[in-house]
């Protein structure tokens, strides 16, 4: 089928794959559908992919049975080898990659070099990790008996990954798995299924062998179909999915059904708290990066802003006067620092979001809350440079209230609203006040405070002082209904793709 020619040009043309990869091998869905992947930057088809269904799953499964067979027995250092081969082959590719991810997120070419950066932090980590699984002997109660653990990796897993930072999600669930020992059949989303496939083709090069690293691409529309066959396939016996809160309640209880073990890393909600005594402006250029980053499409971005009454006013200037400084645009253009967002979808929430709040009393103090083209043709504010796509200029509302969707809902869109406080005790009581608990930031120099915000705030994640706080050394997570389990950090997020296995051994005669 003819391709559409490349927004772009390759230093390596070889990476770039539009095709499903299974057990080595580049392949189609058996029906033979196809579908489009969108620039969200300019609303164009630039590429497509296999419209894989459910008569695609067992073949895929049943080569990562077969590889994980081989794979599950190999020596960890050499586990570690690939880890690391495969590391420095994306490391190598990153110009490429950059660009590839790009136009399919619409995120600005810096920070697509940006997320690059941050997901390698993944495979140089998990190629260390490899080495350092570890079980343990006991002396037990009962006499002239010694019990051991051992662990063992848990199977086939499946991953299902967002579309917001595709990349670093695959790099942190693949290189816990493969460190473990796990072979894995990633699900794109369907937005962003090329960078996966780029990763895939790099793991073959890399040395991992057919079956070990496939991918299965689908539409929109294929995806719960495709996605429950994965998960609910008795070869399966590990899911991770990272994405809604409404969709991981159904991954969660499609893998209940088979008693399989899954990890989530749903939605987030995220407070970030200002007080009086906050140094200003590090809490500003902290809030920059973590809010406009992606144009707000991050679960751990700060989702309402609370700041104490004593600095409200000044700090509200302070991230208008820096904000306007944004420029927006499509992300390959030189000098944009903020780009358009992935989905029309996230426009139309986060336009209902600001209509809202200002219907129930926000006053809007920069930008407008709409969505716009960025176009020529006289289509939404015209901001001339002739492409279409998915844009927001970012939207600052203050007089915020609890009685606003933006208070109860995520936003995944360049939208902000500032809530004023008094007391601290009024500050946790809402930051609490919501069914999720990904990750909550304050801001304050007094040391008895930042251990009450530590241990008063409801998040498996707080930033003290600090905004974005993920790494691979550290653990990612979060509670209530964010999700359960760990991604990255020591031990525990290889744990999740082992199973512990106790011996218990009676030893004949005395010492």
């Amino acid at each position: 089928m003819p391709q559409p020619q490349l927004p772009f040009e390759l230093k390596d043309k070889d990476l770039l794959h539009q095709d499903s990869y299974v057990d080595g091998k580049w392949v189609q869905s058996k029906s033979g559908k196809r579908f489009d992947i969108i620039d969200p930057g300019s609303d164009k088809k630039w590429a497509s992919c296999p419209d894989n269904a459910v008569e695609d799953v067992d073949a895929a499964v049943q080569s990562s049975y077969k590889a994980f067979k081989e794979y599950s027995i190999v020596n960890p250092r050499k586990r570690a080898q690939m880890l690391l081969k495969w590391h420095e082959l994306i490391t190598a590719a990153k110009d490429d990659l950059a660009k590839i991810l790009t136009y399919e997120t619409g995120k600005p070419l810096p920070e697509a070099y940006a997320e690059l950066d941050y997901s390698l932090g993944f495979t140089w980590w998990f190629a260390g990790e490899a080495e350092r699984i570890q079980g343990t002997v006991s002396v037990p109660s009962a006499p002239n008996r010694r019990t051991f653990v051992i662990k063992q990796p848990i199977g086939v897993a499946v991953a299902l990954v967002p579309w917001n930072f595709p990349i670093a999600m695959i790099l942190r669930k693949a290189g816990a798995a493969f460190a473990a020992g796990c072979t894995m059949i990633v699900k794109p989303s369907p937005e962003t299924p090329l960078t996966c496939l780029s990763l895939a083709y790099l793991a073959s090069k890399a040395g991992f062998a057919p079956g070990v690293f496939n991918v299965l691409t689908t539409s929109l529309e294929n995806t719960p179909s495709l996605s429950e066959a994965l998960i609910v396939h008795p070869l399966t016996k590990k899911v991770t999915f990272t994405g809604s809160t409404r969709v991981g309640k159904i991954v969660a209880g499609l893998c209940a059904k088979g008693l399989k073990k899954c990890t989530l890393e749903l939605g987030g909600n995220c407070p970030f708290i200002v007080f009086d005594d906050a140094d200003l402006d590090q809490a500003l250029a902290q809030f920059m990066a973590l809010k406009w980053r992606h144009a707000g499409q991050a679960c751990i971005t700060a989702n309402r802003l609370y700041v104490q009454a004593g600095v409200y006013e000044k700090f509200t200037q302070m991230l208008v006067e820096k904000t306007k400084t944004l420029k927006v645009g499509h992300g390959a253009t030189e000098g944009t620092t903020m780009g358009p967002v992935t989905t029309p979808r996230g426009l139309a929430k986060a336009e209902e979001q600001a209509a809202d709040a200002i219907k129930r009393g926000a006053k809007v103090v920069l930008g407008t809350g709409k969505a716009y083209k960025n176009s020529t043709e006289g289509e939404g504010s015209g901001r001339g440079n002739g492409v279409g796509g998915y844009f927001m200029d970012p939207t600052i509302l203050t007089d915020m209230s609890s009685d606003m969707l933006i208070f109860k809902e995520e936003s995944f869109a360049p939208i902000c609203g500032i809530f004023k406080f008094e007391k601290e005790e009024e500050a946790v009581r809402w930051a609490n006040d919501t069914s999720m608990g990904l990750a909550s930031y304050a801001f304050t120099k007094n040391v008895d405070r930042i251990w009450r915000m530590l241990e008063n705030l409801e998040a498996g994640m707080i930033g003290l002082n600090t905004g974005n706080q993920s790494a691979a050394e550290s653990p990612f997570g979060g509670i209530k209904e964010s999700g359960y389990g760990k991604e990255s950090g020591k031990d525990v997020a290889v744990n999740e793709y082992l199973i512990s296995k106790t011996g218990t051994l009676t030893i004949d005669g005395q010492y």
